[in-house]
């Protein structure tokens, strides 16, 4: 629904043709991409012996924040970041609500308590982005140096990449 709102990208409803969309769309192998439904509870993801080691929800709403912060696990996404919870994985949320409430707070204060890492959609200006694409990338790239992933979109503070 967020891709086709924000980025008039239609994607099929089904996982199996979402893949083969996104596959096209992203020109990669599709052993790369994994699709899964947000009810596919027997997806790898979903299951302590299986959790992956890292993840990041992006973007993730004040209402993923709230049901991930109690454990509601009502579809995929909140299941797998439960998981990875519980499996003292590393979960990285990438809230984009604004303002936030003292409710949102409160849940994302209890989330951190618990080690997962709350990163808002609020980029820098320090780099001097010149269009949207410089903000979008200033956030991915925090995002990825946060997770260990090497980068270059956005040298960090006190280097010069470019």
């Amino acid at each position: 629904m967020v891709l086709a709102t924000e980025h008039d990208i239609k994607l099929p409803s089904g996982p199996d043709a979402a893949h083969k969309a996104l596959v096209e769309r992203l020109n990669c192998k599709p052993e790369k991409l994994v699709v899964c439904g947000k009810e596919d509870w027997f997806s790898p993801v979903a299951s302590g012996s299986a959790a992956p080691k890292q993840m990041i929800v992006c973007p993730c709403s004040a209402g993923s924040v709230a049901a991930i912060a109690h454990g509601m696990s009502d579809n995929l996404i909140e299941r797998a970041a439960d998981v990875v919870i519980k499996e003292k994985g590393q979960l990285l949320l990438v809230v984009r609500e604004t303002p936030f409430s003292t409710i949102h707070l409160e849940n994302m204060h209890k989330l951190s308590q618990m080690g997962v890492t709350i990163m808002p959609a609020a980029p820098g200006f320090y780099h001097q982005p010149q269009s949207i694409e410089d903000l979008v990338d200033f956030i991915v790239a925090r995002v990825l140096d946060h997770m260990g992933l090497e980068q270059n979109l956005v040298p960090r503070w006190g280097y010069d990449q470019r």
